[in-house]
């Protein structure tokens, strides 16, 4: 501990706030919060404490900040600014993704109907009337319940665009004829009968499944008397489908509570934090969130984690039901309470009920830990593997991949896509404009884009091409002009092999070109390391194509509108603001294109007529190394 850190100590004020610990370069290590903040900050540095991460302070820092507030609730507030600020490497941080899944229903609108919404747009849906549900656990929970309900209680799943289109139809959608909507757009139903469904809708995702059965039973029985045989037999087929959905639910209390349940396992500075999602007295999802790198008491990290948990617009439950009890405990829950205007309870049980679902929690935080670990290794192994078999100087941790996009020489993309550890990080992808190469090469495409990504920072461990020799040449010229030492390979698709006219079709298989060596390496075909490859490649071209159609997409909404007299760049402008592409341009009728500011009914009919008479979009374009040599 320096002179500085020392004499800091000694002048800690007793007031509630923050500190923040610097190491010798001036970063933010860590950040916490406490309500006497020399009684917490002292804590760190008393004799006879033998916690891991004390030896560590004495050794990395350098220098100690504190702001002092005037409650508990404000320094959680302030603590949790502070770690999205700085991201401190020994706080658990959070990242801003879009990860909680809910569903909203728009009350107020003339004929609702059900669709998902992210965290950041939930307060927005409440605040134009939508009712939310959530949090799903998973896209894949909240598609099946989605499924269920589109399919047996008959709300519409049409946009507000889409429903205002219908309406100008003479023949309901598909979707009414397959039987999957009760095609309000032509009044098919009632407005009375359809604000029936969407009571049903409300219980059914609120948990009252027992109150919709005695509806739907008492509405089938109903519909038998009057011999409508039709109509009662898919109130029964309903019925069965929500029956088979409570099956897959475990109920886990007989309290009509909604709770969020969290676990925690920890070994060392690697942790796993476990939320339990029970709505309703079931048991609807979890979620894990690993760490690593904590080296600070689990009380805290657990603090922090529910700090900025809920800080994301989470939809908040009647109860967090947590494995330690948090310092400021009452501050959290006051907190939390006035986020969702009425009372939050935030409870350590030990025992009972509340305590049983803490330990289940926490066996799932464990086995994800385990499992985690196990898939850790095996990732490295399988990292090892492909380092060996293609000679590479580094493990290939971080790999970036490159593609060509072009259609008859027009609108060239290329294309970076980035993986870290076998998975995608699309914080790092890249698309480029070719700005110096015309017409149809391909190399010297790749040879420009190269260039053009070299000039930015930081190399990966291994470059991949999507493409055979041609393009890794072109490619390893470009790190060659610019004296880059890097691997780099290039993965060529499996091709057609020639055969005779009553011979089986044959494909070659895939194919690794690697600088230095003749022939390529053919690596199993069901091997671990070729399926990330061909992954990464793939995604590579995903992303080059994408950027392409957007391209096409614009370009050919120029070159239809601006032969139109009157039509220049400003409204060109609009339109595709307005309508977001060309296909949904040539889709509309002239009242929708007259509704763009701008632009009268007598420029929408000359609009129209163009683009219905204009050519479809060209076909799909292709990758540049889409065969290898």
């Amino acid at each position: 501990m320096n002179d500085v850190v020392r004499q800091k100590l000694e002048s800690l004020p007793t007031e509630p706030g923050v500190y923040l610990m610097k190491d010798r370069s001036g970063e933010v290590i860590y950040v916490g919060k406490a309500v006497n903040l020399r009684s917490r900050v002292r804590s760190y540095f008393t004799r006879g404490d033998e916690r891991a991460f004390v030896a560590l302070l004495d050794e990395i820092l350098d220098d100690l900040e504190v702001i002092v507030v005037r409650t508990e609730k404000e320094a959680l507030l302030l603590e949790n600014e502070l770690i999205k600020k700085h991201k401190p490497r020994f706080n658990v941080v959070l990242r801003d993704d879009k990860s909680f899944i809910c569903l909203r229903l728009n009350e107020k609108a003339e004929w609702p109907r059900l669709e998902i919404v992210r965290a950041a747009q939930v307060q927005r849906g409440e605040s134009r009337g939508g009712r939310t549900f959530g949090p799903f656990s998973s896209a894949s929970s909240i598609r099946e319940t989605l499924r269920l309900i589109n399919r047996h209680f008959g709300l519409r799943t049409c946009s507000d665009h889409q429903l205002e289109q219908c309406r100008r139809r003479q023949r309901p959608c598909m979707q009414y004829q397959i039987g999957r909507c009760p095609g309000p757009c032509v009044q098919a139903i009632t407005p009375e009968e359809y604000a029936r469904n969407v009571h049903d809708v409300e219980l059914f995702l609120k948990g009252k499944e027992a109150t919709v059965l005695e509806r739907l039973r008492s509405r089938m029985e109903e519909a038998s008397q009057r011999l409508e045989f039709e109509s009662a037999a898919r109130l029964r087929d309903q019925i069965r489908a929500i029956e088979r959905s409570l099956e897959q639910q475990r109920m886990v209390s007989p309290e009509d509570v909604d709770r969020d349940v969290v676990g925690v396992y920890r070994e060392a500075d690697r942790l796993v934090i476990y939320m339990l999602y029970i709505r309703g007295g079931r048991l609807t999802g979890g979620r894990t969130f690993p760490f690593a790198g904590q080296e600070f008491p689990s009380e805290e990290l657990i603090s922090s984690f529910v700090d900025l948990y809920y800080g994301q617009d989470t939809p908040l439950p009647d109860e967090v039901l947590l494995p330690l009890e948090l310092e400021d405990a009452e501050a959290t829950e006051a907190w939390l309470s006035e986020q969702r205007g009425r009372r939050v309870r935030v409870l350590t049980p030990r025992r009972g009920a509340k305590a049983e679902l803490v330990e289940m929690a926490r066996k799932n935080a464990e086995t994800a830990f385990h499992e985690s670990r196990r898939t850790t290794q095996e990732l490295s192994a399988m990292l090892e593997r492909l380092q060996s078999s293609l000679g590479l100087a580094k493990l290939p941790r971080r790999i970036e991949c490159f593609d060509i996009s072009l259609f008859q020489g027009a609108a060239a993309v290329g294309s970076k896509v980035s993986f870290l550890d076998g998975a995608p990080d699309k914080s790092q992808y890249r698309r480029y404009r070719i700005k110096t190469v015309t017409g149809t090469d391909d190399f010297a495409m790749l040879y420009e884009v190269l260039g053009r990504r070299l000039a930015q920072g930081e190399l990966p461990d291994l470059f991949v091409i999507d493409g055979g020799k041609g393009q890794l040449a072109s490619a390893a010229a470009a790190l060659r002009d610019r004296a880059v030492a890097a691997d780099i390979v290039g993965l060529a698709k499996s091709r057609t092999l020639e055969g005779g006219p009553s011979e089986p079709v044959e494909r070659s298989a895939e194919r690794v070109f690697v600088l230095g060596r003749k022939d390529p390496v053919v690596l199993r075909q069901d091997s671990p390391e070729l399926f990330l490859l061909t992954r990464v490649r793939d995604e590579a071209h995903r992303f080059a194509v994408t950027y392409h159609r957007l391209l096409r997409g614009k370009n050919a909404l120029t070159s239809a509108v601006e032969s139109i007299p009157g039509v220049g760049t400003i409204r060109r402008r609009q339109l595709l603001r307005h309508f977001g592409s060309l296909r949904r341009l040539r889709q509309a009728s002239v009242e929708d294109i007259a509704q763009v500011e701008g632009i009268g009914e007598g420029l929408a009919r000359q609009i129209h007529q163009v683009l219905q008479a204009h050519p479809a979009p060209a076909p799909k374009p292709t990758g540049a190394g889409s065969e290898g040599p």
